[in-house]
């Protein structure tokens, strides 16, 4: 059955990009919703559907525009977390131009879902099955769908700096392994980055309290790394986020190898061009059960290194 929260969520941040202080309330919202953005600091509060076809690509996040040109930017740590939580419906308020980057991981977003809920709607859930590899590539970067029986994960990275290196990892995101595995890991760059973005106006709100900023193979964030290979983690957790812009969870398997947030939007692009590459299928108890966020508890989060 598809779900909402039981009540609503505040959060409250900066946003990476702007710097702005911004506040984030998620409220339960009916069956058939879906996840939708509403800007709560423009006129009329417009809405944004987090719907794959309304991505505006970019190499740094994943934003959202609607037809009047209205965006929402940095959502895919709180997708993340919606879609490694369970949430199928939510509507989403922010007062300002982007999701706040809070600490660069999910983990306050998934304690604050945890904490408040779930509540089972009386409609019956719809999973995207993937029926025949689809695959997308640019340069270096390839992303890739293939039949599975449940979500799973694979990714790999190379980076020239020896603090990131080559990384790979691979999980069946079933069962709370999103919240135990990947929610806790930040998003990572390079020292030399920050300081461009910054001259060209990007990442007023990002220091090493909110990302995992490396400098060759120094590690200048404060407490180091919380996983040796945060970084790759990050990119699953990124990956799970924007894959949820589908509209609904996915059971199959992606392989990501130096993908970011654009080539994941490509990939579902090119997924839903091709009818005969996958169906949709009513999830029964034993679909449900397979599904990221199913029996998640507060106990999950503890189990977080």
């Amino acid at each position: 059955m598809q779900t909402t929260l039981k009540s609503k969520v505040t959060f409250e941040g900066t946003g990476l990009h702007s710097g702005q202080d911004v506040y984030v309330v998620l409220h339960p919202a009916p069956a058939h919703s879906g996840i939708v953005f509403r800007r709560t600091d423009v006129t009329g509060q417009p809405k944004l559907p987090a719907d794959f076809r309304d991505v505006i690509v970019s190499p740094l996040n994943t934003r959202l525009s609607n037809a009047d040109g209205v965006t929402i930017s940095t959502i895919e740590h709180l997708m993340a977390a919606l879609a490694g939580c369970g949430v199928h419906n939510a509507l989403i308020d922010v007062d300002g131009p982007e999701v706040p980057i809070l600490d660069g991981s999910a983990a306050s977003f998934v304690r604050g879902i945890v904490a408040a809920g779930l509540q089972r709607l009386d409609a019956p859930l719809q999973a995207i099955e993937i029926l025949r590899d689809v695959a997308v590539s640019e340069g270096g970067a390839r992303a890739m769908l293939s039949p599975a029986t449940t979500l799973q994960i694979e990714f790999e990275i190379d980076f020239a700096d020896a603090a990131i290196g080559r990384q790979s990892k691979t999980l069946n995101m079933a069962n709370g392994a999103f919240v135990r595995e990947l929610c806790d890991s930040r998003t990572f760059c390079r020292s030399a980055d920050v300081d461009a973005m910054r001259a060209n106006g990007l990442a007023l709100g990002g220091t090493v309290e909110n990302a995992v900023v490396v400098d060759g193979e120094k590690v200048l964030t404060p407490g180091g790394l919380r996983h040796a290979d945060e970084a790759v983690r990050h990119k699953m957790l990124d990956a799970l986020g924007d894959l949820y812009t589908a509209g609904a969870p996915i059971l199959g398997r992606y392989v990501g190898s130096r993908a970011g947030h654009a080539m994941t939007n490509k990939l579902l692009r090119a997924l839903f061009t091709q009818p005969d590459a996958w169906r949709y299928v009513q999830c029964d108890e034993k679909i449900a059960a397979r599904l990221p966020g199913v029996g998640v508890s507060l106990a999950d989060l503890d189990a977080v290194a």
